[in-house]
């Protein structure tokens, strides 16, 4: 075959291999580079955004895959990385700019949902991902402590592109998100001394939310984290009115009784129209370091049996660890990602949601959009 011949061929599978981003080609999205055929030597370059960085390395090896399935006389393949800048738009009649908002929630208290949270936001950030967390569990803010965060977020002033009548610009004031290891936080828990309680009607809790979106200056980011509070109550409902939310991550203990709970979270997040991306069973099982035993203190496979049954995804389990329970202690929940043995089902966690939005963005990738003059 020659050479114009592989290179037509290249050519079909570049046309039709997708984005894991946005679901639409690579070619069609500007994000294939430099691509060189030589002597059965092909070489490009591929681009992806920030947001898919946790799938970089496998979307490398599927596209590589493909190539050689396709064009089995190639000889070297060579993908090389580069960033696409792509900023994302502003979400709902908040205006939040995000790609993915995702919830982190719970059925009921006590199953590790605001450490699974936090975990996943660090996690995200550190494959590369541009991510804001939200505390919204406004009457027990757990993220700074978590996090080793304190102080009172600032208050800054910035032009908008708005224009009064004389034809400056309009300045906004808005909250300066504390910053952990270049992720940006928000929580209750900044406003409030931690011996003090919040006793707040729905009215107030709606208002505290739609404040800590509307008026935080988050920047662009690919992921949004919320740490929901437990259970089905008033801000599910709020954030299902503000924001177009992605979708919600339900953690939950393999015990009936925690799973009782996790089903009735999923069933309101399904009747708020919020597509549920997964469950997570947290302390899933105890290794014990002494004689290396494996001990189910809770029983095991509960969620991902359940996950199977309700016909959602199970993105992974996360085994009890004394170490992880100490970093949280300590505010140094940063450290889980420094130690190879609890590092691992953690960012298997991020891999593994941000499989679920590739694969959902496949399955229905959004339309473009056009601008109205």
């Amino acid at each position: 075959m020659s050479d114009e011949q592989q290179l037509a061929k290249v050519n079909d599978v570049l046309n039709d291999f997708a984005d894991p981003e946005s679901g639409r080609g690579i070619v069609e999205m500007g994000q294939v580079r430099d691509v060189n055929l030589s002597d059965g030597k092909l070489s490009l370059t591929l681009a992806l955004t920030t947001h898919s960085a946790p799938l970089w390395e496998t979307t490398r090896q599927r596209l590589s895959d493909r190539l050689r399935e396709n064009l089995p006389d190639l000889g070297e393949v060579e993908i090389r990385p580069a960033v696409q800048e792509r900023a994302p738009e502003p979400l709902g009649q908040i205006g939040v700019t995000a790609k993915s908002v995702i919830a982190v929630a719970s059925g009921k208290g006590g199953v590790g949902k605001s450490t699974i949270a936090a975990s996943l936001a660090v996690g995200l950030r550190r494959a590369g991902c541009e991510v804001g967390l939200m505390d919204a569990d406004v009457y027990g803010p757990s993220i700074p402590h978590l996090l080793g965060l304190s102080g009172r977020p600032e208050i800054r002033e910035e032009p908008t592109d708005q224009r009064d009548e004389q034809g400056n610009p309009v300045v906004k004031r808005g909250i300066v998100p504390v910053d952990c290891d270049g992720m940006r936080v928000m929580s209750m828990g900044f406003m409030v001394s931690p011996d003090e309680a919040v006793i707040w009607r729905g009215p107030m809790l709606h208002g505290a939310i739609t404040q800590f979106l509307r008026d935080t200056i988050w920047g662009p980011l690919d992921y949004l984290i919320i740490d929901m509070p437990p259970g089905t109550g008033d801000i599910a409902l709020t954030l299902s009115q503000l924001l177009p939310l992605t979708g919600a991550v339900v953690v939950c203990t393999p015990q009936d009784v925690a799973l009782l709970d996790a089903v009735k979270a999923i069933a309101m997040y399904e009747k708020v129209k919020i597509p549920v991306l997964g469950l997570v069973e947290n302390m899933s099982y105890f290794l014990c370091p002494d004689n290396g035993k494996r001990y189910d203190i809770f029983g095991h496979g509960g969620a991902k049996t359940r996950a199977e049954s309700l016909g959602i995804p199970f993105l992974g389990e996360v085994p009890i660890n004394i170490q992880m329970r100490v970093h949280g202690d300590e505010g140094r929940t940063l450290a889980n990602f420094e130690d190879a043995e609890i590092a691992a089902p953690l960012e298997q966690l991020c891999f593994n949601l941000a499989t679920q939005l590739a694969e959902r963005r496949s399955a229905e990738p959004p339309l473009p959009s056009l601008s109205v003059l």
